[in-house]
C-alpha cells in the first residue's frame, strides 16, 4: 500500500465521503480514509474534488482528515489458500481477523487476504525458455484433496520464462519464475496474483450452452434445467425457501467449485450457513462440502458499500477458477439487499432516482453482473464455465418490483418459489407454472443421449397436463370434483400423483435427497406411461377407482424413497408391473 496523500476529506454522509484538494488520483483506486485507513474506493472524480465509498464503518471521520492512495483499484488476492475460507465483502478472511483482533471486525484492521505463512507444494509444469502469455498454466499446487490449484501467468502479461523455481514449498508471496517482456523488462510471479473486482476477466471465445448443472432437484433437472455457464433467479417472499434451494443446489450439483455470497442477509441465515457447511458432506468426494466452496459473509448490519462490493468480489474468484478449466457456480444471496445497497448509495450521491428510488443504472449493473457467467474457453485453452444463481427477495412477494423486472431481462432461467407450495409444506416450493428455462431446445440433445429420446417427449406431455389441471381446478372451486367425468377427473388424479411422487423431494432422506438423471427420466416416463395407458382404459369403460386400486399404484407413490440412485433395476420393475396391470384393466373392458 503506498502511503501518499491525495487529498482530505470535505464532507461526510455516512459512507460516501466528499474529497477535496485530489492531486493524483484514478477513477476507481484503492484509497484509505481518515488516520484509522478505513479501506474504501473512489468513485466519482470532478476537477479537483473526488467522492470516496467507504467500506468501513465512518463514525468518527471529521472533515481534513487525510485520504491516501494505494496507486490501484480494489482488487482480490488470487491463490492457493482461498477454498474453505470465509470471507467479508471485499475479501477480508474473518477467521484471521477474529484471531487478531476478536470477535469484531475493527475499524481499519487489516489482514492478508491469503496467508503468508502456509507454504504451498508447487509442482512446475513450465520450463525456462518456453514464450507464455497471460492465462498460461506455470506449474499446479494440491490446495485440497480432490482440487488440483493451477497457478496462472497473470491476464495481460506475456514474454518468455526466463526462470522457474524447482518443485517444492513456498509461501504465495515468494518468486517462483521470472518473466522476460518483449521489451526486455523482466517480471516476477507468485503463487497468487491480484486482479480489479469490476474488470471481468479475459477469455478466448465464448462456448454455446450445451449441458446442464445437474443439480439433482427433480423439478429443476427434468422441468427447468440451466446451463453450465447459465443464469438463474429464484425469486420469493420471506420463508418461501430462497436459501434452502440454494443451499440443496450447492451440495448436490456437478460444479467443481462453489461460491457461496451471503449479501445482505440476516445474521441468523449466515450463521446457518457458517455451522452447517462444515457438517455437509460433498455426496461426490464423501468429504466435507467445504473443501469445494468459499464462503463470503456480509451481514445486513455490516456497511452497505461492502454489501455492494461483495458481488464483484465473488464473481472475480469465480472467474479465476473458471480460468483454470472448471465448473464454477456462485451463489448469490440476494440481488436484492446489492440492489437495495445502490439505492441507498445512490440517494447519499444524491444522484436522480428512477422507479421506486433505485438508481436509473439498476439495469445496467444487474446486465453487467450476470453477463460474467458463461462457459467459456481459458486462456490456458481449457474450457470452464461460471453459473449464477441469484436469489431476488423482492418485497412482499411482488414479483412486479424492478429487481426482479430487471433481473428477468438479463435471466435465461426463472425459478419462481411459490408461498401456498411453502405453506403446504412443499419444497423444492418452486411453481411449475411460473417458473421457465430457455436452456430446453440447447440441451435436448444431452438429454437424448444420457436418458434416451424419450425424455423431452414426456416432459412436454407433463406440463401440458399440469397446465391443464389448473384449468380444471377453476371448475372444481365451482361444482367439485363429483361433477367431472372420469376423464377430467384422471387428469387430477395424474397430476396429483406427478407433485408427490415426483416434485416433492425430502432433503433429509437419504434415498430422495438426490435423484440422477436417469432415475428423474425413468420415474416420470413411469408417471407418463401411467396417463397414457389409464386415459385409455377409462375411454374404453374403466373406472379411475380400478385404476386407483391396481396394487402397483402404491408402488409408484413410494418409488422415489424405495429405489436407490445406484440400483434403477425396481423401476424397471414397476414400469413392467405397470403395463401388465393395465392389460389386465383393458382386457376386462375389450
Amino acid at each position: 500500500m503506498k502511503d501518499r496523500i491525495v487529498g482530505r476529506i470535505k464532507r461526510v454522509n455516512g459512507p460516501v465521503v466528499e474529497v477535496m484538494g485530489i492531486t493524483d488520483a484514478e477513477m476507481f483506486e484503492l484509497v484509505r480514509v481518515g488516520e484509522e485507513n478505513l479501506v474504501g474506493e473512489l468513485i466519482k472524480l470532478e476537477k479537483d474534488s473526488a467522492v470516496v465509498q467507504v467500506y468501513e464503518d465512518t463514525t468518527g471521520i471529521a472533515p481534513h482528515d487525510p485520504v491516501y492512495g494505494a496507486g490501484m483499484p480494489l482488487s482480490v488476492e488470487l491463490g492457493p489458500g482461498m477454498i474453505g475460507t470465509v470471507y467479508d465483502g471485499i475479501q477480508r478472511p474473518l477467521e484471521a481477523i477474529r484471531a487478531t483482533s476478536g470477535i469484531y471486525i475493527q475499524r481499519g484492521v487489516t489482514v492478508a487476504s491469503l496467508d503468508r505463512q502456509t507454504k504451498w507444494r508447487f509442482v512446475p509444469t513450465a520450463k525456462a525458455g518456453d514464450a507464455l502469455s497471460g492465462g498460461a498454466i506455470l506449474g499446479t499446487v494440491q490446495e485440497t484433496e480432490n482440487l488440483l490449484h493451477k497457478i496462472l501467468v497473470p491476464p495481460g502479461d506475456a514474454g518468455v520464462l526466463e526462470s522457474i523455481v524447482p518443485e517444492g514449498d513456498y509461501t504465495v508471496d515468494e518468486p517462483i519464475a521470472v518473466l522476460k517482456a518483449a521489451d526486455s523488462k523482466t517480471k516476477e510471479l507468485f503463487l497468487m496474483h491480484r486482479w480489479p473486482i469490476r474488470v471481468q476477466r479475459p477469455t478466448r471465445k465464448r462456448l454455446p450452452l450445451e449441458a446442464p448443472l445437474i443439480t439433482g432437484q427433480r423439478v429443476i433437472d427434468a422441468l427447468f434445467p440451466v446451463a453450465k455457464g447459465g443464469t438463474v433467479s429464484i425469486p420469493g417472499g420471506f420463508g418461501t425457501g430462497k436459501t434452502m434451494t440454494q443451499q440443496a443446489v450447492a451440495k448436490w450439483c456437478d460444479a467443481d467449485l462453489i461460491v457461496y455470497i451471503g449479501c445482505g442477509e440476516r445474521g441468523n441465515e449466515i450463521t446457518d450457513v457458517l455451522t452447517e457447511f462444515p457438517k455437509l458432506i460433498d455426496p461426490r468426494t464423501g468429504r466435507s462440502l467445504m473443501e469445494r466452496t468459499i464462503l463470503i459473509a456480509n451481514t445486513s448490519n455490516m456497511p452497505v458499500s461492502a454489501r455492494e462490493a461483495s458481488i464483484y468480489t465473488g464473481i472475480t474468484m469465480a472467474e479465476y477458477f473458471r480460468d483454470q478449466g472448471y465448473h464454477v457456480a456462485i451463489m448469490a444471496d440476494s440481488t436484492s439487499r446489492w440492489a437495495e445497497a445502490l439505492r441507498e448509495l445512490s440517494g447519499r450521491m444524491e444522484e436522480m432516482p428512477a422507479e421506486e428510488g433505485f438508481p436509473a443504472y439498476l439495469p445496467t449493473k444487474i446486465a453487467e453482473f450476470y453477463e460474467r457467467a458463461g462457459s467459456m474457453e481459458a486462456l490456458c485453452g481449457q474450457d470452464g464455465s461460471v453459473s449464477i444463481i441469484g436469489a431476488v427477495s423482492p418485497p412482499g412477494g411482488d414479483f412486479s418490483e424492478p429487481v426482479t423486472q430487471h433481473t428477468k431481462r438479463f435471466i435465461r432461467c426463472f425459478w419462481a418459489l411459490d408461498r401456498n407450495l411453502a405453506n403446504a409444506r412443499h419444497y423444492p416450493a418452486i411453481s411449475w407454472l411460473d417458473s421457465y428455462s430457455e436452456y430446453l431446445s440447447s440441451m435436448t440433445a444431452w438429454w437424448e443421449q444420457e436418458v434416451g429420446p424419450q425424455w423431452f417427449a414426456d416432459r412436454t406431455e407433463i406440463m401440458e397436463l399440469l397446465h391443464r389441471e389448473i384449468r380444471l381446478q377453476q371448475v372444481v372451486k365451482l361444482v367439485g370434483p363429483d361433477a367431472l367425468p372420469d376423464t377430467q377427473r384422471f387428469i387430477l388424479e395424474v397430476c396429483t400423483l406427478f407433485k408427490n411422487a415426483f416434485l416433492q423431494q425430502n432433503a433429509f432422506d437419504k434415498i430422495d435427497a438426490y435423484s440422477t438423471v436417469q432415475k428423474q427420466a425413468k420415474m416420470m416416463h413411469i408417471i407418463v406411461t401411467y396417463w397414457q395407458r389409464g386415459s385409455e382404459a377409462i375411454k374404453n369403460g374403466a373406472t379411475l377407482m380400478k385404476l386407483k386400486r391396481m396394487k402397483v399404484y402404491q408402488d409408484i407413490v413410494k418409488m422415489k424413497f424405495s429405489i436407490p440412485n445406484d440400483d434403477l433395476s425396481g423401476l424397471d420393475k414397476i414400469e413392467a408391473r405397470l403395463e401388465r396391470a393395465m392389460d389386465q384393466v383393458e382386457a376386462l373392458h375389450a
